[in-house]
């Protein structure tokens, strides 16, 4: 065990004890809201949730009244991305500022092997990693209480065991209530999803620390499957104008509806509190939906591929007194940059060098741009649920794709060029029209993950068409 690990597993013990000492009158927090006090941050993420799902986006469908309140209330991100078409790699990417590239966790913990697919897949990172700096730590050293509520999966068991090395614990966490998804033939009338049990506990945790300045991650399990909810609220949108249209499924407009409620009911505990003045809140989604249970329209494909409508999501902000009031912002972000903004935010310094996101607080206060020009994304994965294996670059109003397979084994069409900004939906491919273009942002993707120290792919020795979409369960 190194030395961080040993400080992260004595941290751990006195968590406890942490969490609920005062503060030391001479402690001074760097940044306070209008009213005196130091800023709270309240993270709010599902899973799973596509960005036509929120009614901000224009949907009419489901019924997002409270998300909704956060974008009205701040400013909403039309081209708000995660930085993978799956969970894991963005998760991780929220709490460390990095690139999943970086960090060698591209896949969902544990992922599940092609062992006979044309290209063989990198073996990642099966956890975060305790050396790895996170976003609750920092801002606990700086005398926050943390808590994560909900969906972890960053560890590489699903199973929960308090204080467990890889669990939140370990990684800044001084609250914790962990959930999982459920299982096929679960109860549908009961709390599967621990929609109600992430929210009571949430709420218990605002009222226990409303005094103490407080980081609280509420990670749902909405809309991830298996789809189920209580048969009473599904016929409310199996009723609903629309309830047949690609676009729509009565089941996730139950998932989500019970999610807005809880979120509405935090929302309301900041304003009894008298919490909300001084409190930013964030609403957020780990990658696109799933497109076999629901179109992604007015984006093409979903979650596992890297076309827009697997990893372009929702992002709205409330920051009290800053930000104005609905607003919104078409520069393309990322999941990394939450890192970087909170510590911003909370005036503490944020200029690591092995950090990859940026702060938006110059975006949210309307007073300038980012010093970037381009994001990127590693995908050296197959999935049962995805496309092919993939990189991308997006680019001011382009984003090239290239496909790993056609690269390693030299086949045509290795690449795909789109205009995202005129052509969301990505339905015309300009690499032949503009070759020197797509020329130009493949190289600049090759030479970021050259950067990164990304894990390629590589030709399969063991390929079999007969086999190749069998997959090993890991």
């Amino acid at each position: 065990m190194n030395r961080r690990s040993c400080l992260k597993a004595a941290g751990t013990v006195l968590a406890g004890w942490a969490a609920r000492s005062a503060l030391s009158p001479a402690f001074v927090f760097p940044a306070r809201a209008e009213n005196g006090k130091p800023w709270n941050f309240l993270f709010i993420l599902a899973d799973d949730m596509g960005w036509n799902q929120v009614g901000y986006h224009g949907n009419r469908y489901y019924e997002t009244p409270n998300i909704d309140r956060i974008a009205a209330s701040g400013m909403h991100f039309t081209d708000a991305y995660a930085a993978a078409p799956i969970c894991s790699p963005t998760r991780a990417s929220i709490l460390t500022g990095k690139y999943p590239a970086r960090l060698h966790i591209t896949d969902y913990i544990p992922g599940s092997p092609y062992p006979y697919a044309p290209l063989r897949t990198p073996l990642q990172r099966q956890a975060l990693p305790l050396e790895e700096v996170t976003l609750a730590e920092l801002l606990k050293e700086k005398g926050y209480v943390t808590a994560h509520i909900g969906k972890w999966h960053l560890s590489p068991s699903y199973d929960y065991a308090p204080n467990r090395t890889f669990d939140p614990e370990t990684q800044g966490f001084d609250v914790v209530f962990k959930t999982t998804k459920p299982e096929e033939g679960d109860d549908p009338t009961k709390d599967t999803h621990n929609v109600v049990a992430i929210t009571e506990q949430s709420l218990k945790f605002l009222e226990e620390y409303k005094d103490r300045p407080f980081f609280l991650h509420v990670s749902h399990n909405v809309v991830h499957r298996p789809i189920m909810e209580h048969p009473d609220l599904i016929s409310k949108y199996e009723s609903k104008p629309g309830a047949e249209a690609p676009v729509n499924n009565p089941i996730m407009g139950a998932m989500i509806e019970r999610m807005d409620r809880g979120i509405g009911q935090l929302l309301d505990k900041l304003d009894e509190l008298d919490l909300a003045k001084n409190t930013v809140v964030i609403f957020f989604s780990d990658n696109g939906g799933l497109r076999q249970l629901q179109a992604q329209d007015p984006l093409r494909g979903g979650k596992a591929t890297l076309f827009e409508g697997g990893i372009r999501v929702p992002l709205a902000v409330r920051w009290p007194g800053v930000v104005q009031a609905g607003t919104q912002n078409a520069t393309p972000v990322i999941s990394n940059d939450i890192f970087n903004t909170l510590l911003d935010i909370a005036g503490m310094e944020h200029r690591r060098p092995d950090v990859d996101g940026e702060s938006l607080v110059p975006l949210l206060k309307q007073e300038g741009s980012l010093a970037r020009d381009a994001i990127f994304w590693h995908y050296p994965h197959y999935h049962h649920f995805g496309f092919k294996p993939a990189g991308a670059i997006r680019e001011g109003d382009y984003k090239l794709i290239e496909w790993y397979e056609e690269t390693l084994l030299q086949k045509k069409n290795q690449v795909s060029l789109f205009n995202v900004r005129s052509d969301p939906g990505e339905t015309q491919d300009l690499a032949g029209q503009m070759p020197e273009k797509a020329e130009q942002m493949r190289a600049r993707l090759r030479a970021w993950r050259e950067a990164m120290g990304a894990q390629e792919m590589t030709v399969n020795p063991d390929f079999d068409p007969s086999r190749a979409e069998q997959r090993n369960f890991t």
